[in-house]
């Protein structure tokens, strides 16, 4: 075990130049000469006793040392720029920044936001519209909204709704269906498509929206299910149905204003509740921050209020 740790300059040097496998490149990331990147590498396998790149014709190789120590190395820089990342963010504490999965986003909290802001104008929020599941404790990112989140001990989740998932169209396009309305209808509509496979929800939360496994729930299997339109964006689907090209698979809870506004209706009676749903997710130390704490408190109200 070593004493004390080789210099941190020295330590950049060999991360950025193992990772690049080349010194002008490494120094224009550090904005440093190649020469200086060098001897800042030197100087690493000088204090350790132990050589970590070679020459390989024009270019260089890692050693077997030097490839044993990258992968943890290139974590811990990570590490340390989120540390940073933390440390500067205390001057900010007004500041959240929330990650939410891009559906609900678009269709809940974003129409919803400006009740939140004028009750808290002194606090400025980020929202990230992303479909990658965010380590809270290794982030910057103080809160998350999610859609079939696993649960974990060493976080606080708060259940916002439970989901049922439901065919919709706009109301024009229901009137083109029968008087009677059965899932048989749709052997003769336009499908629309949500492609989910990029979303980082479990598989079994995700199924529900796959058409042929919806149909599925409710006995229904001689509907072809692959044609219509796809769309990997959610808006755009959601966009298609408004505008009448055909029926899409919506959680009702997160859509509840476009089906009271009549831009959406849901022309069959049957629903899916599968058992999973929307979590508002958060870090123990994160719900000790005020600003946290604000906003958990009203979306729980919020999201109460109008179910």
């Amino acid at each position: 075990m070593i004493k004390s740790l080789p210099s941190l300059n020295t330590l950049r040097a060999f991360e950025a130049t193992a990772r690049h496998l080349n010194y002008h490149l490494a120094a224009e990331e550090l904005h440093v000469t190649p020469s200086a990147v060098k001897q800042l590498v030197s100087r690493l396998e000088d204090s350790i006793s132990v050589p970590l790149l070679k020459r390989k014709g024009r270019g260089l190789v890692l050693t077997s040392a030097g490839a044993a120590g990258l992968n943890d190395l290139c974590l811990a820089m990570t590490h340390m720029k989120y540390a940073v990342g933390k440390m500067q963010a205390e001057q900010h504490s007004k500041q959240l920044i929330i990650t939410v999965e891009p559906s609900f986003s678009s269709a809940w909290l974003v129409p919803q936001l400006a009740q939140f802001r004028g009750a808290h104008p002194e606090i400025n929020v980020l929202i990230d519209s992303s479909q990658q599941l965010v380590d809270l404790e290794r982030s910057n990112i103080d809160i998350a909204i999610r859609y079939g989140a696993q649960s974990d001990n060493n976080l606080v989740h708060h259940r916002l709704f439970n989901d049922q998932i439901i065919p919709a169209c706009s109301p024009a396009y229901a009137e083109t269906l029968s008087t009677d309305k059965k899932l048989t209808d749709l052997l003769s509509t336009s499908l629309i498509h949500w492609d989910t496979t990029q979303l980082d929800a479990a598989e079994s939360s995700r199924q529900w929206f796959v058409w042929e496994n919806w149909l599925a729930h409710f006995g229904v299997h001689n509907i072809a299910t692959k044609g219509g339109v796809h769309f990997s964006d959610y808006s755009q689907a959601l966009q298609a149905a408004i505008a009448g090209q055909g029926v899409i698979l919506v959680s009702e809870p997160i859509l509840k204003n476009l089906f009271l506004n009549e831009l959406l209706t849901c022309p069959f009676k049957e629903k899916a509740t599968p058992n999973v749903g929307y979590d508002i997710v958060t870090t123990k130390a994160g719900m000790d921050r005020l600003e946290v704490k604000a906003f958990v408190d009203w979306i729980l109200k919020a999201i109460k209020y109008q179910h």
